[in-house]
Protein backbone atom coordinates (compact mmCIF):
# COMPACT_ATOMS: atom_id res chain seq x y z
CA UNK A 1 0.00 0.00 0.00
CA UNK A 2 2.38 2.61 0.75
CA UNK A 3 4.58 1.93 -2.25
CA UNK A 4 1.08 2.55 -4.13
CA UNK A 5 0.92 5.60 -2.06
CA UNK A 6 4.27 7.34 -2.43
CA UNK A 7 6.54 8.49 0.14
CA UNK A 8 8.03 11.76 2.52
CA UNK A 9 10.46 12.49 5.01
CA UNK A 10 8.56 13.28 7.68
CA UNK A 11 10.93 15.23 10.25
CA UNK A 12 8.32 14.87 12.90
CA UNK A 13 8.58 13.58 17.06
CA UNK A 14 4.91 12.85 16.92
CA UNK A 15 1.99 13.82 14.77
CA UNK A 16 -0.33 14.28 18.33
CA UNK A 17 3.00 16.73 19.35
CA UNK A 18 2.64 18.52 16.34
CA UNK A 19 -1.27 18.53 16.07
CA UNK A 20 -1.29 19.95 19.48
CA UNK A 21 0.94 23.28 18.28
CA UNK A 22 -1.01 23.96 15.75
CA UNK A 23 -3.99 23.84 17.49
CA UNK A 24 -2.14 26.06 20.01
CA UNK A 25 -1.29 28.48 17.31
CA UNK A 26 -4.57 28.72 16.14
CA UNK A 27 -6.58 29.20 19.91
CA UNK A 28 -3.46 31.84 20.17
CA UNK A 29 -4.38 33.73 16.85
CA UNK A 30 -8.10 33.60 17.68
CA UNK A 31 -7.56 35.35 21.03
CA UNK A 32 -5.61 37.62 20.14
CA UNK A 33 -7.84 38.80 17.04
CA UNK A 34 -11.13 38.39 19.00
CA UNK A 35 -12.15 35.34 16.96
CA UNK A 36 -14.37 32.62 18.05
CA UNK A 37 -12.17 29.57 17.76
CA UNK A 38 -14.83 26.95 17.48
CA UNK A 39 -15.71 28.38 14.15
CA UNK A 40 -12.13 28.01 12.58
CA UNK A 41 -11.64 24.76 10.76
CA UNK A 42 -8.22 22.80 10.66
CA UNK A 43 -7.55 21.20 7.44
CA UNK A 44 -4.42 18.54 7.65
CA UNK A 45 -2.68 18.97 3.34
CA UNK A 46 -1.55 15.06 3.35
CA UNK A 47 -0.32 15.77 -0.65
CA UNK A 48 2.95 13.29 -0.55
CA UNK A 49 1.87 12.18 3.13
CA UNK A 50 2.19 8.37 3.06
CA UNK A 51 -1.06 6.37 4.43
CA UNK A 52 0.67 5.32 8.00
CA UNK A 53 1.02 8.76 9.00
CA UNK A 54 -2.53 9.85 7.69
CA UNK A 55 -4.22 7.84 10.26
CA UNK A 56 -1.94 8.49 12.25
CA UNK A 57 -3.10 12.10 12.09
CA UNK A 58 -6.91 10.84 12.19
CA UNK A 59 -6.43 9.11 15.37
CA UNK A 60 -4.74 12.04 16.70
CA UNK A 61 -8.17 13.82 15.97
CA UNK A 62 -7.42 15.46 12.72
CA UNK A 63 -11.13 15.47 11.11
CA UNK A 64 -10.72 17.58 7.67
CA UNK A 65 -7.77 16.48 5.13
CA UNK A 66 -6.81 18.28 2.01
CA UNK A 67 -5.54 16.85 -0.94
CA UNK A 68 -4.05 18.27 -3.95
CA UNK A 69 -4.33 15.49 -7.01
CA UNK A 70 -7.21 13.56 -7.92
CA UNK A 71 -4.86 10.04 -8.44
CA UNK A 72 -2.93 10.57 -5.50
CA UNK A 73 -5.77 11.09 -3.06
CA UNK A 74 -8.22 7.95 -4.55
CA UNK A 75 -6.06 5.03 -2.80
CA UNK A 76 -5.87 7.10 0.43
CA UNK A 77 -9.31 7.73 0.62
CA UNK A 78 -10.24 4.18 -0.49
CA UNK A 79 -8.56 3.10 2.15
CA UNK A 80 -9.34 5.02 4.71
CA UNK A 81 -12.81 6.40 3.88
CA UNK A 82 -14.85 3.24 5.46
CA UNK A 83 -12.88 3.15 8.56
CA UNK A 84 -13.17 6.48 9.37
CA UNK A 85 -16.78 7.95 7.67
CA UNK A 86 -16.65 11.56 9.64
CA UNK A 87 -13.34 12.45 7.81
CA UNK A 88 -14.34 15.46 5.34
CA UNK A 89 -11.84 15.18 2.38
CA UNK A 90 -11.29 18.62 1.05
CA UNK A 91 -9.90 18.90 -2.77
CA UNK A 92 -7.43 21.74 -2.62
CA UNK A 93 -5.32 21.40 -5.83
CA UNK A 94 -6.89 22.53 -9.32
CA UNK A 95 -9.18 19.95 -10.90
CA UNK A 96 -9.36 18.93 -14.36
CA UNK A 97 -12.32 18.24 -16.12
CA UNK A 98 -11.47 14.78 -17.02
CA UNK A 99 -11.13 13.97 -13.77
CA UNK A 100 -14.21 15.18 -12.02
CA UNK A 101 -16.10 12.13 -11.45
CA UNK A 102 -13.97 10.45 -10.06
CA UNK A 103 -13.16 13.59 -7.82
CA UNK A 104 -16.50 13.42 -7.24
CA UNK A 105 -16.71 9.71 -5.92
CA UNK A 106 -14.22 10.63 -3.57
CA UNK A 107 -14.06 14.25 -2.20
CA UNK A 108 -16.98 15.51 -0.19
CA UNK A 109 -16.32 19.43 -1.40
CA UNK A 110 -14.10 20.67 -3.72
CA UNK A 111 -12.18 24.01 -2.85
CA UNK A 112 -10.96 24.70 -6.21
CA UNK A 113 -13.68 25.66 -8.48
CA UNK A 114 -11.78 28.45 -10.72
CA UNK A 115 -14.31 28.49 -13.84
CA UNK A 116 -17.44 28.27 -15.40
CA UNK A 117 -16.50 25.55 -17.70
CA UNK A 118 -15.17 23.36 -14.81
CA UNK A 119 -18.99 24.08 -13.10
CA UNK A 120 -20.73 22.76 -15.67
CA UNK A 121 -18.69 19.83 -15.81
CA UNK A 122 -19.50 19.05 -12.18
CA UNK A 123 -22.91 20.05 -12.70
CA UNK A 124 -23.06 17.01 -15.84
CA UNK A 125 -21.74 14.71 -13.55
CA UNK A 126 -22.94 15.53 -10.26
CA UNK A 127 -26.20 12.83 -10.54
CA UNK A 128 -28.98 14.79 -8.96
CA UNK A 129 -26.75 15.58 -5.85
CA UNK A 130 -25.74 18.51 -4.55
CA UNK A 131 -22.12 19.78 -4.35
CA UNK A 132 -20.60 21.70 -2.22
CA UNK A 133 -17.97 24.22 -3.78
CA UNK A 134 -15.93 26.54 -3.01
CA UNK A 135 -14.49 29.47 -5.19
CA UNK A 136 -10.59 29.46 -5.71
CA UNK A 137 -9.70 33.14 -6.31
CA UNK A 138 -6.20 34.29 -7.56
CA UNK A 139 -5.92 37.39 -5.23
CA UNK A 140 -2.31 38.08 -6.35
CA UNK A 141 -2.54 38.16 -9.42
CA UNK A 142 0.81 35.90 -10.28
CA UNK A 143 0.72 33.70 -13.26
CA UNK A 144 1.76 30.70 -11.66
CA UNK A 145 -1.37 30.37 -9.66
CA UNK A 146 -4.43 29.24 -10.42
CA UNK A 147 -7.55 30.41 -9.62
CA UNK A 148 -10.21 32.86 -10.99
CA UNK A 149 -8.75 36.45 -11.43
CA UNK A 150 -9.94 38.89 -8.88
CA UNK A 151 -11.67 41.57 -11.11
CA UNK A 152 -13.86 37.90 -12.51
CA UNK A 153 -14.62 36.46 -9.54
CA UNK A 154 -18.02 38.07 -8.69
CA UNK A 155 -19.32 37.28 -12.00
CA UNK A 156 -18.05 33.64 -11.96
CA UNK A 157 -20.41 33.45 -8.62
CA UNK A 158 -23.38 34.36 -10.35
CA UNK A 159 -23.11 32.56 -13.10
CA UNK A 160 -22.25 29.12 -10.55
CA UNK A 161 -25.42 29.93 -8.67
CA UNK A 162 -27.67 28.94 -12.28
CA UNK A 163 -26.21 25.65 -12.09
CA UNK A 164 -28.66 23.79 -9.20
CA UNK A 165 -26.14 20.70 -8.20
CA UNK A 166 -23.93 23.00 -7.00
CA UNK A 167 -23.48 24.68 -3.82
CA UNK A 168 -20.90 27.59 -3.30
CA UNK A 169 -19.83 27.65 0.33
CA UNK A 170 -17.15 30.09 0.11
CA UNK A 171 -13.84 31.47 -1.38
CA UNK A 172 -10.59 30.41 -1.19
CA UNK A 173 -7.05 31.66 -1.85
CA UNK A 174 -3.13 30.85 -1.69
CA UNK A 175 -1.46 34.09 0.21
CA UNK A 176 1.99 35.32 -1.45
CA UNK A 177 4.38 33.84 -0.83
CA UNK A 178 7.66 35.30 0.12
CA UNK A 179 9.71 36.96 2.39
CA UNK A 180 7.14 39.86 3.17
CA UNK A 181 3.72 38.81 5.56
CA UNK A 182 2.16 42.02 4.56
CA UNK A 183 2.01 40.75 0.72
CA UNK A 184 0.14 37.77 2.00
CA UNK A 185 -2.35 40.31 4.32
CA UNK A 186 -3.48 41.92 0.95
CA UNK A 187 -4.13 39.20 -0.54
CA UNK A 188 -6.20 37.73 2.48
CA UNK A 189 -8.11 41.53 2.97
CA UNK A 190 -9.22 41.24 -0.97
CA UNK A 191 -10.67 37.75 -0.31
CA UNK A 192 -12.64 39.34 2.55
CA UNK A 193 -13.98 42.47 0.92
CA UNK A 194 -15.16 39.97 -2.01
CA UNK A 195 -16.60 37.47 0.35
CA UNK A 196 -18.39 40.46 2.21
CA UNK A 197 -19.63 42.14 -1.19
CA UNK A 198 -21.22 38.56 -2.36
CA UNK A 199 -22.82 38.20 0.66
CA UNK A 200 -24.76 40.99 0.05
CA UNK A 201 -26.16 39.81 -2.72
CA UNK A 202 -28.93 37.29 -2.07
CA UNK A 203 -27.72 34.62 -4.66
CA UNK A 204 -29.53 31.06 -5.38
CA UNK A 205 -27.27 28.50 -4.31
CA UNK A 206 -25.19 30.69 -2.55
CA UNK A 207 -24.20 30.25 0.92
CA UNK A 208 -21.09 31.68 1.92
CA UNK A 209 -19.66 30.27 5.02
CA UNK A 210 -15.84 29.42 4.59
CA UNK A 211 -12.78 32.08 4.22
CA UNK A 212 -10.74 29.12 3.38
CA UNK A 213 -6.81 31.01 3.60
CA UNK A 214 -4.18 30.44 5.10
CA UNK A 215 -1.37 27.89 5.67
CA UNK A 216 1.14 27.06 7.73
CA UNK A 217 3.48 30.01 7.12
CA UNK A 218 0.56 32.47 7.11
CA UNK A 219 -2.16 31.16 9.06
CA UNK A 220 -2.28 33.55 11.91
CA UNK A 221 -2.60 36.58 9.52
CA UNK A 222 -5.17 34.73 7.54
CA UNK A 223 -7.05 34.10 10.74
CA UNK A 224 -6.55 38.25 11.57
CA UNK A 225 -8.35 38.94 8.50
CA UNK A 226 -11.25 36.37 8.48
CA UNK A 227 -9.62 33.28 7.79
CA UNK A 228 -12.47 30.30 9.24
CA UNK A 229 -10.81 27.39 7.33
CA UNK A 230 -6.60 27.22 7.43
CA UNK A 231 -4.72 24.55 5.31
CA UNK A 232 -1.73 23.06 7.33
CA UNK A 233 0.39 20.30 5.96
CA UNK A 234 3.90 21.30 6.94
CA UNK A 235 3.63 22.50 10.42
CA UNK A 236 2.06 18.79 10.76
CA UNK A 237 4.20 16.60 8.80
CA UNK A 238 7.75 18.91 8.71
CA UNK A 239 9.17 19.40 4.92
CA UNK A 240 8.85 17.30 2.25
CA UNK A 241 11.71 16.21 0.45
Amino acid sequence: MLSLLGSATIAVMSIQENLDRVKARVKKAASSFGRNLEEIKLIAVTKTIPFNLIEQAIQAGVTDIGENKVQEALPKIEALKQKYPKVIWHMLGHLQRNKVRQALSAFDIIQSLDSFRLAEEIQKKAEAKIIPVLIEVNTSGEESKFGVALPEAARLVEEVSGLGNLCIQGLMTIGQLGPDPEAARLCFKRLKKLFDELKQLNLPNVDLKYLSMGMSSDFEIAIEEGSNMVRVGQAFFGKRS
